[in-house]
């Protein structure tokens, strides 16, 4: 049977085709440069397996380790960087007011943003000021008040109301 290891994988015993290499003992000790028969006897006579850590160094790195136990934790950080990195990249709904919207649209908007946040996004509410809507930004800002209103049962205002050129935006998180 031919043992091909996958690009990911470090060689672990019979995989191992250099002459010379540089053994690292189960608990972090130097054992010295040993010829590759010999670190497979001590790897054997240890009951691990012998890995070979670096194979581009001059000599080869290779350390005598229970190898299932050293790929199975290198999963278990991997899928915990993962997970972080899942809690971070929650999104940004964006969701578009206006200064003269309905009450069916504002209620739609409303259950539709409280969706997100309660899977854990967060919310920016933004209205565009056209012509002389800009005399009135005060309008603008009280519908977004109102929006926060209605959804502070279940969110928080991260950014208040502000204006930036024609767009007036506000940004809710979720409570904890």
């Amino acid at each position: 049977m031919l043992c091909i290891a996958k690009t990911d994988e470090l060689q672990v015993n019979d995989e191992i085709k250099v002459a010379e290499v540089m053994v690292i003992g189960p608990n972090g000790e130097k054992m010295g440069v040993k010829n590759i028969e010999d670190a497979k006897t001590l790897a054997n006579y240890a009951g691990l397996d012998l890995v070979l850590m670096s194979a581009n160094s001059v000599p080869a790195v290779a350390k005598i380790m229970d190898y299932n136990k050293f790929r199975y934790e290198k999963q278990k950080k991997l899928k915990e960087a993962q997970k972080k990195q899942r809690e971070s990249n929650k999104e940004v709904k964006e969701y578009r007011l206006s200064v003269t919207i309905d009450v069916g649209d504002f209620e739609t908007r409303k259950r539709n943003a409280a969706e997100y946040l309660k899977k854990g996004h967060k919310i920016k509410a933004f209205i565009r000021f056209k012509g002389r809507q800009m005399a009135h930004t005060e309008l603008g800002q009280e519908v977004l008040l109102k929006f926060a209103d209605a959804l502070s049962d279940i969110s928080q205002i991260e950014v208040e109301p502000k204006l930036e050129g024609r767009q007036m935006s506000l940004l809710l998180a979720p409570k904890k």
